[in-house]
């Protein structure tokens, strides 16, 4: 949990340098921004690797710039569903907010983890350890 919170800051950074440098990205609100930056990383989550596989022969042709465009994709559907606080004019602004995005996360993964922890997958798990606890 503690990793998806660091992550959901450094794109909420990303968002909000995207919305500094690319016009027609907008936030209404800080709390705009957080609701972009953790819905963001849900989406990620969830949407972003089965359009990876739907679109992977395109992706291949274009030597992975596909990538690009399902990014600014996930950044529209953010804004499709923070409609009045986070205003996304267009798939250009969306296009470019990606690559200040991904651009942020890239340099910013160097401060955030230490050499131990690159390429680490983190994965959950819960253990009963007695009557009624877990941890």
């Amino acid at each position: 949990m503690q990793g998806f919170l660091i992550r959901a800051v450094v794109v909420a950074v990303g968002l909000w340098l995207a919305s500094m440098i690319v016009p027609g990205v907008e936030f209404r609100s800080t709390g705009a921004l957080i609701a972009a930056a953790l819905l963001l990383g849900v989406i990620n989550a969830v949407v972003r690797p089965i359009l990876i596989i739907l679109t992977f022969p395109i992706t291949l042709l274009t030597l992975g710039l596909f990538l690009l465009v399902i990014n600014g994709l996930m950044i529209e559907l953010v804004s499709w569903f923070l409609r009045d606080s986070f205003i996304v004019t267009g798939f250009w602004p969306a296009f470019f907010a990606a690559i200040v995005v991904g651009l942020t996360s890239w340099v910013m993964s160097g401060w955030v983890g230490g050499p131990e922890n690159k390429g680490r997958i983190d994965v959950i798990t819960m253990r009963q350890t007695g009557p009624g606890r877990w941890e």
